[in-house]
């Protein structure tokens, strides 16, 4: 498995313990995918999971970048537009996951609503 898959797991079952139902995982919506669909408290979430095992090339957080928010958001109205959800009330969470290289968890944050509160 490699790691991104590896986070995504870790990112699912963090979340469903706290309260959130997996709808589904890695959809494909034009050129983007999102990472995890899930429910929480009558609302869809989107979660993008980034995952690294250092910081060479920044923290997890520093890869959602504006391109990628976009990109995201034009996603997440793909989908809702395509499961005829238009109307139900959504955001999208970040999950930033820094492991050691023998994959022992270091730090896992949760954003949500990320990108409608300005936290990334």
């Amino acid at each position: 498995m490699n790691l991104g898959e590896w986070g995504e797991d870790q990112a699912a079952t963090y979340l469903a313990e706290n309260g959130y139902r997996l709808l589904e995982r890695n959809v494909r919506v034009g050129p983007c995918e999102l990472d995890l669909v899930m429910t929480h408290e009558d609302m869809i979430v989107f979660v993008e999971v980034k995952t690294r095992v250092s910081s060479a090339y920044g923290s997890p957080e520093e890869a959602v970048t504006d391109r990628k928010r976009e990109r995201l958001q034009r996603a997440a109205w793909g989908y809702l537009e395509r499961t005829d959800q238009l109307n139900m009330p959504w955001r999208i969470d970040v999950l930033a996951i820094v492991v050691s290289p023998g994959r022992e968890l270091i730090r896992l944050d949760h954003y949500p609503g990320a990108f409608d509160v300005g936290l990334l």
